[in-house]
């Protein structure tokens, strides 16, 4: 127990420490059931009932009425007067970090290709964006503008066509941030709808709202489970779970710059992880000592000491090779390597949604103005998965041009495979283009011996 703050001490020499790891890193990411069951009826109910279910819903939750699902709709010169009406430095700051996340996202752009056989045949890949795109933004008790930018900033240089954003507004109450972020980033149309209802709305179009292609951005535990329901009839982003940071170091940094990079994971919820890893004793005692000094002056004060308490941990390993090999195993979302040679470990680093190298690079720049997205993979996912992209808003196709020649030389190998499996009408449907072939190369023969 430190002060107000319990935080666990664990060390890779204990002999339990394989099941203490495993319990710190568990996570039931199954979906609720009561949770899941009222989300599959408000998503039943607005397929079937449209703008007239959005409105029950919207009043029911939000306390919003309104005549129409159109008068929910933010006007282009209203998202245009709240960048205007915000603090200049604060929209000089959104500025600045819409041109820094474009910036870096602007060499993810993939490009159409091909190229031609020695026989003729041309293959290639098209690259294409999506059409439409649903951006999710929470609202009530906080507002995300960074999360305006890291989706439609990726989306616009992707080339998306049109953006359509959903944010709530609890009690009619616009965040004016958002709606400048919104403006900033060139949103097209922005609802004041949210919850399970809004997704449903995104997924399966209603008489105002246009269905999408896909649907992306946070939310809450009614918005994650309708995510996951619509999944196949549109796209999603990825199913998130809670933020986590890791922070490996050498025992070097200031232990006040340590405690506050872990503080600032836990802030966002009692589940968000914060694990620093390191092979000094007395450095932990030092972060320690300091997360127990500043608790008090932090305003989410309560939620920090749930969050550390609950899921976070202060690990002490033999060197900082063990220390790569324990971050692989976590896979964490955020990874700060805080040493003196972070390039040197850099290598040895498989599995990690971001990693911050050294020790002015802190995980909170990453989440507003450092450039790449701070939409990322949790939960152990980033074994297989990557940082939201201008890839995740274009699509690739497959360009296939057979050449007459090369359908002989092909048919022959897919007639072969076709029949292995039984399949007669592929084997048939390559064998006539060798048919046609092979007439067409005696009548060249015949032409070339008689002179016809």
């Amino acid at each position: 127990m430190l002060g107000a703050l319990a935080i666990r001490r664990l060390s890779t020499t204990q002999p339990d420490f394989d099941a203490q790891l495993a319990g710190l890193l568990a996570f039931e990411s199954a979906q609720d059931p009561q949770v899941d069951a009222t989300v599959a009826a408000i998503l039943a109910d607005v397929r079937a009932r449209g703008d007239v279910a959005l409105l029950e819903y919207t009043r029911r939750f939000d306390g919003v009425t309104a005549d129409s699902v159109a008068a929910l709709e933010v006007l282009r010169a209203d998202l245009k007067q709240a960048a205007k009406r915000i603090p200049k430095t604060t929209r000089a700051a959104l500025e600045a970090a819409v041109k820094r996340v474009r910036a870096y996202h602007r060499k993810q752009i993939a490009s159409s290709w091909r190229y031609r056989d020695a026989d003729g045949t041309e293959l290639g890949q098209r690259v294409t964006a999506l059409d439409r795109v649903g951006l999710y933004v929470p609202g009530g008790r906080a507002a995300y503008p960074s999360s305006v930018i890291m989706n439609a900033v990726p989306a616009k240089l992707a080339g998306v066509r049109e953006i359509i954003m959903v944010a709530p507004a609890p009690g009619g109450e616009k965040n004016p941030l958002v709606l400048a972020a919104a403006a900033i980033c060139g949103v097209d149309r922005v609802f004041t709808l949210g919850g399970a209802q809004a997704v449903a709305a995104l997924a399966y179009g209603t008489a105002t709202i246009p269905a999408v292609d896909k649907i992306v951005g946070p939310g809450n535990a009614y918005v994650v489970a309708a995510k996951r329901r619509v999944f196949g009839v549109v796209g999603i982003d990825m199913v998130a779970g809670p933020s986590e940071v890791v922070v490996v170091c050498d025992g070097k940094t200031d232990a006040d710059w340590v405690a506050m990079d872990l503080f600032a994971q836990a802030e966002h919820d009692e589940l968000a992880q914060s694990i620093l890893i390191t092979p000094d004793g007395g450095f932990l005692d030092a972060v320690a000592a300091s997360m127990a000094r500043q608790l008090a002056d932090m305003p989410r004060r309560e939620l920090i000491a749930a969050s550390l308490s609950r899921r976070g941990a202060l690990i002490r390993v033999r060197d900082l090779r063990e220390a790569c090999a324990l971050v692989n195993r976590i896979a964490p979302e955020h990874l700060e390597l805080s040493v003196e040679r972070p390039d040197a470990l850099l290598p040895k680093i498989r599995h990690a949604g971001a990693i911050f190298l050294g020790r002015h690079s802190s995980e909170a720049l990453g989440d507003y103005c450092a450039g790449p997205n701070h939409v990322l993979p949790t939960s152990r996912t980033a074994r297989f998965s990557s940082p939201l992209g201008v890839y995740d808003f274009q699509k690739r196709s497959s360009v296939i041009r057979v050449s007459r020649k090369a359908a002989g030389r092909l048919g022959k190998v897919a007639a072969e495979l076709a029949r292995g499996e039984g399949l007669m009408a592929h084997a048939r449907s390559a064998e006539f283009r060798m048919q046609e072939n092979s007439r067409q190369g005696a009548k060249a023969a015949t032409k070339s011996k008689t002179g016809k």
